[in-house]
This record gives structure tokens, sequence and C-alpha cells, in this order.
């Protein structure tokens, strides 16, 4: 049977003799109504072409999109190649799943424009950006509820962090415990960590719990600098690392990513890991267990993360008067696998 003319939420309704929202509750709400019931406004709504309310014109009537925007610092190419961060993304978007809402992504423009301002979105998660006070000046202006992760905290938003000074000690003391001291640094440009730019803010932190281990002990590293996301510079500094006279017998890297690129060095100059060279990498990616060998690493719950954030920011859109914004510190923790071992005798 064919429907003349356009076919609304009243047309399923009256079909089925029921109220329009009873049928705006069997595609929106339906725990509201019995299975039989939903089964037959659905069957109605089949039949006659109808696909549901309008999710602009139910947004609008909800005050609310169900959307959140994840605002992240690079190319969503570039951003998902990294394992951690595809991870976090994940856990972001499953999580909101779980809470009946979705994630919509907010990479960097072509354009001086700020598309994101023009996005409808209920809240906005920050994800390691740079120069966040520019950035986000347009989600201030629209009232948006925001939480930042792995940032600098922001007065008066909430934020998600994990305690990087303390992971990279951990990491340091590994290595110097086994006995290393002559060891290598493979991180970013020094320039970009001394700005503390809130791209590198993760990165000035495990720079300092380095140097809360070495410094006591008189060792001065060996400074390696690879690119984030770029996976043929960081090869580069770190081939260029183990090719030094004075070659480290360790090496503590800024990421796991970075890691993988001091691996690869490492068998492309015949070297052995663990035998001639111990490497210790940061995040417990899932190219961590994966890696020849197996990746000594810090670990960090990168889905505990996510789930912290969209919660924060949950209750920064249903009540954001309801309590002080949190800041939330994640652990870290030293996972030892097989790439690491005492230095080898000389």
């Amino acid at each position: 049977m064919s429907w003349m003319g356009k076919v609304t939420l009243q047309s399923v309704a009256d079909r089925v003799g029921v109220s329009r929202m009873t049928v705006s509750n069997a595609f929106s709400r339906p725990d509201q109504l019995s299975s039989a019931l939903r089964d037959r406004i659905l069957s109605a709504a089949e039949e006659l072409g109808y696909s549901g309310p309008d999710p602009a014109a139910r947004a609008l009537a909800r005050g609310r999109t169900g959307s959140v925007g994840l605002l992240i610092t690079d190319r969503l190419s570039a951003v998902i190649a990294d394992a951690l961060a595809g991870e976090f993304i994940a856990a972001v978007s499953d999580e909101l799943a779980r809470q009946g809402m979705a994630v919509t992504l907010l990479a960097p423009t072509e354009t001086d424009g700020v598309v994101e301002a023009e996005v409808a979105m209920d809240g906005l998660l920050v994800y390691i950006c740079g120069s966040p006070d520019d950035q986000l000046a347009w989600a201030r202006r629209r009232g948006l509820p925001i939480v930042t992760i792995d940032q600098r905290p922001i007065d008066g938003l909430p934020s998600i962090k994990v305690d990087d000074r303390t992971g990279a000690r951990l990491g340091a003391e590994h290595l110097t415990g086994l006995g290393h001291r002559r060891i290598g640094i493979l991180t970013v440009a020094q320039e970009e960590i001394e700005d503390r730019d809130d791209v590198h803010v993760t990165a000035a932190e495990r720079h300092l719990g380095w140097h809360d281990v070495l410094d006591p002990l008189g060792i001065e590293p060996l400074m390696a600098e690879g690119v984030y996301l770029a996976s043929a510079p960081t090869y580069a500094a770190a081939r260029a690392l183990l090719e030094r006279p004075d070659r480290p017998t360790g090496v503590l890297c800024l990421s796991d990513a970075f890691a993988v690129e001091v691996l690869h060095a490492a068998t492309d100059l015949g070297l052995g890991v663990p035998e001639d060279l111990s490497v210790v990498g940061y995040d417990d990616s899932r190219v961590a267990a994966t890696s020849r060998p197996p990746l000594t690493t810090i670990r960090q719950d990168v889905v505990a993360k996510g789930r912290l954030a969209v919660a924060a920011l949950v209750r920064a859109i249903n009540d954001p008067e309801s309590a002080p914004p949190e800041r939330v510190v994640l652990p870290a923790e030293l996972v030892v696998r097989e790439s690491t071992a005492p230095p080898p005798a000389e």
C-alpha cells in the first residue's frame, strides 16, 4: 500500500491508534513500551516509509544533540595511526555509546576558520591540543561544558591526566637498577619541551621524571630527538643515537612508538635487544606486547582515561553546578617484558 503525501510521526500514530508521544518513545525510549506495542509501531512505520523523528528537530526540542566533540591536535589520519590515541578514541566512543551518545571528531582544518564553532554538540573533550586557550575560545563563548585530557589543567575545567613524572621515574629506576649508566633518551625536540606547549606537556613531565633519577646518580643522558607521529625522522634519530661511539646500553623512550623505532634501528645495525641494548617504552599501547622483543614499558590505563573523561563531561552536561571541577591523575606502572636486561660486560 502506498502512502500519499509526507509521512510524519502523526501518520504512524494514526495508523496504529496511539499518541504521537508513544510513537516517539518507540524510537527514542523503547523501555517505556511493551515489546509487542513497539513492534506494531515499528512495523507500521516501515510500511509507511517513516524512518523516525527528525534528529535536528528532536535535538531542538530536548535542548540536546546527543553528541560530544573530541578536539584532536592533528589530522585524523595521523592521530589514529598512533596506537595509543586510537585506543583512547575507541574508549571514548564506546563509553559514550553506553550513555546513548555519540562522538564527533574535530580535527584541524586547512583554513583559518573555526569550523568547530558551528558543529552541534553538548560538550567538548580536549585531547592533547596545542595552545588550548586559543582553540577553546569558541567553546567558552558557546558555554559548552569542557573536559581536558593530557593537558596542563585549566582553571575552572575538569581534567584527566596520567602521573607521567612518576611513570618516567619508574622506567629510569628500572634501567639504573639493572646496572645501566650509559643511558640514552629518545624524545621530541628540546625547545618544544622547554616551551611547555600543551601538545608536549606529557613530554615535559616525563623528562622531569627521568632526571629525578638520573641527576642524583650523576648520569648525563645521551639525547636524541624524534618527531611525534612521524616514523621516518624518529627512526633516523634512533639510528644516529645507536651509531655513536659512546653508544648507550639502555634507551628511555617518550612512547612505545619511539621505542619501536629504536628496535628497528638496533636490528638494522646488528645489535641484539636486550643482549647489547635495553629499551624502555612508555604507554603500554597495543604495539608494546607484539613488538620483537616485547617491550618493557610504562603502562597507563587508556581505557580508564577515556571512561573517566566521558563521565566527567556527562556530569558537567547534566548538572554543571553540582560540584567543583575534578582533577583526576591516573597512576602509571612499570611493565617488565623482554627488551631490558643488565648491560653487556665491557
